[in-house]
C-alpha cells in the first residue's frame, strides 16, 4: 500500500530514509509526475511472465491515458512472446514498433532513454540485476515499478538502500511488487490488529509447500548453450540470479507476516535439505524450516517445501493473546482474512469477523502507483522492499549455513554473489557461477560452509 495510508512504519516520513530531514525543513521535492490527463509512457524491462503481467496491470489503470512504448530483454523470444500477448489484449495501448524492442544487456538503457520525464520503467528481470537497472532509472529521473525481491545478498542490499534514498530525494515514485501490502482485505485485518482486537501478536506461521515450480530445479546445461545464457534463463535455480526459490518465492509470506507484526525480525535460525535430487543440478534446497525472532521475543515460523506427493499448504496465520487470524488463505488469496476468538481456526470453527469488499492486490498496487504519479503525491516503497528482501536473505543464510544470522549480520556480510553485472555485454560472457567438470554447481553445505552460502 502507499506509505501515506499507514502512519507507523509505513508512514512516508519513516520509509523514505534521509530525505525526512529535508521534508521537515521545508525543502520542496522535484515533481516527477504527469498531469492528470497527460499520457504516461511505460517501458517494460524483463519480458517474462511476471513482467508481462505487470505491464498488463499498468495498462488496466483508469486514472488517465497510459501506453506501453518500449520493451527490453536479453532473450528475443521472450520479448516477442510478451509483445504478442500484451498487444493482443491491449492493442490500442501498445505502441512498440521493432525499433523500440531492444535486445541485449544494454537494452535496459535504450528502453529507459526512450521515456520522457514522468515515464515509468518496469524492472522485471532476474532480481540480481535490480540494482543495476534501478541505478540507471534514478539517474534518468524515471518512476519505477520493480519486482520482488529487490536484493539477493548483503552488498546488493546496501546498494539498494542508498539508491532508494536517492530516488526519494529526486521525488521519484517507486512501487515494489510485494502486492499483498495493497490487499484491501489485509489492510482491514492490519487495522484490527493495530486496534488490539487480537491482543499481543506473539506468534506467526507461514507455509509455502507444493511441488517443484518454475525454473527452480534444472538439469545439466545443454552443450550448445553458454553458461551465462543457461543461468539467466533458469534464474530461479541459481542463488546469484534470484536468491533461489527461498528469496523469490517465500518473500510474500514473510512480508505479509511482518506487516501484521509491524516489525522486522532481528535474527533467524533454521534448517533445510536437498532430497530426491536425481540429475537436478540447481543450488536450491527442497525443504526450508526457519524460526524468526522479533525484538520482543515473538516468533515467526516459516515452512517451505518443493516436493511432489507431500501435503500442500500455501498460507500465513497470526496468533495473538486474544485470538487468531488468517493472513492469506490459499496462495496469495486473502480468503477474507477471517478472525477467530481463540487459537483454533478453519473448518468447523466460525470466525467472528471477515473482511468485506473487493480485493485485487495486483491491480491495486498499480492503481496507487499511477495515481501517485499523476497527483504528485509521495509513493516510494524501496526501503521497505529492501528490508523484506534482506529478511529473506537472513533466513536463507541460516538454513544454508546452519548458523544463527541476525539482520545486521546479513546486511553487513561481504559475499556479493555477482559483483560485475553492470559490466556484462553479451550472453557469451563470463557467468558469476562456474560448473565443475561434471556440470554441477557449488551448493550450500550447512555445518561445513558456515561463513558463506557456497
Amino acid at each position: 500500500m502507499s506509505e501515506q495510508s499507514h502512519p507507523t512504519r509505513r508512514d512516508v516520513l519513516q520509509t523514505t530514509g534521509t530525505i525526512t530531514a529535508g521534508v521537515l525543513a521545508g525543502v520542496a521535492l522535484p515533481a516527477v509526475h504527469a498531469a492528470g490527463d497527460e499520457e504516461i509512457k511505460v517501458a517494460l524491462i524483463g519480458c517474462g511472465g511476471r513482467g508481462t503481467g505487470a505491464a498488463e496491470n499498468a495498462l488496466r489503470t483508469r486514472t488517465g491515458p497510459i501506453k506501453l512504448t518500449a520493451m527490453a530483454d536479453v532473450f528475443e523470444d521472450r520479448l516477442g512472446s510478451s509483445h504478442k500477448n500484451i498487444s493482443g489484449a491491449y492493442a490500442k495501448q501498445v505502441d512498440v514498433p521493432p525499433a523500440k524492442r531492444f535486445i541485449g544487456f544494454e537494452a535496459y538503457k535504450e528502453a529507459m532513454d526512450s521515456l520522457p520525464k514522468g515515464g515509468v520503467a518496469i524492472l522485471a528481470t532476474p532480481p540480481a540485476f535490480r540494482w543495476v537497472h534501478f541505478k540507471y532509472a534514478v539517474e534518468k529521473g524515471l518512476n519505477v515499478f520493480m519486482e520482488k525481491p529487490v536484493t539477493v545478498d548483503g552488498p546488493s542490499s546496501r546498494k539498494m538502500f542508498d539508491l532508494g534514498e536517492k530516488s526519494v530525494a529526486k521525488g521519484l515514485k517507486v512501487g515494489v511488487g510485494l502486492m499483498c501490502r495493497h490487499c484491501p482485505h489485509r489492510e482491514q485485518l492490519y487495522e484490527k490488529i493495530k486496534k488490539g482486537d487480537l491482543g499481543e501478536i506473539n506468534m506467526l506461521r507461514a507455509y509455502r509447500m507444493h511441488g517443484p515450480i518454475g525454473t527452480a530445479h534444472v538439469r545439466k546445461k545443454p552443450e550448445k548453450m553458454s553458461e551465462l545464457h543457461f543461468q539467466i534463463r533458469n534464474f530461479h535455480a541459481f542463488l546469484w540470479a534470484s536468491g533461489g526459490c527461498y528469496s523469490d518465492f517465500l518473500i510474500h509470506n514473510l512480508d505479509e507476516s511482518c506487516w501484521m507484526k509491524d516489525a522486522w525480525p532481528v535474527e533467524a535460525k533454521g534448517s533445510g535439505g536437498r532430497h530426491y535430487r536425481g540429475d537436478k543440478i540447481d543450488q536450491n534446497f527442497d525443504t526450508y524450516s526457519i524460526e524468526y525472532t522479533f525484538g520482543d521475543g515473538a516468533k515467526l515460523f516459516l515452512e517451505g517445501r518443493t516436493i511432489d506427493g507431500c501435503y500442500q499448504e500455501f498460507a500465513s496465520y497470526a496468533h495473538g493473546s486474544k485470538g487468531s487470524a488468517v493472513i492469506s488463505a490459499n496462495a496469495h488469496g486473502s480468503g477474507g482474512c477471517p478472525v477467530y476468538p481463540g487459537q483454533k481456526m478453519g473448518r468447523g470453527v466460525k470466525p467472528i469477523w471477515k473482511a468485506a469488499g473487493p480485493s485485487a492486490p495486483y491491480q491495486v498496487e498499480w492503481d496507487r502507483l499511477i495515481a501517485a504519479i499523476r497527483d504528485g503525491k509521495p509513493h516510494n516503497e524501496v526501503k521497505r522492499g529492501v528490508e523484506a528482501s534482506l529478511v529473506t536473505v537472513m533466513g536463507r543464510m541460516a538454513a544454508h549455513t546452519g548458523r544463527v544470522w541476525t539482520y545486521q549480520d546479513s546486511l553487513n556480510h561481504e559475499h556479493e554473489f555477482a559483483p560485475n553485472l553492470d559490466k556484462l555485454k553479451g550472453l557469451d560472457g563470463d557467468a558469476p557461477l562456474k560448473a565443475d567438470a561434471d556440470g554441477k554447481y557449488p551448493v550450500p553445505e550447512p555445518g561445513k560452509k558456515t561463513k558463506r552460502e557456497y
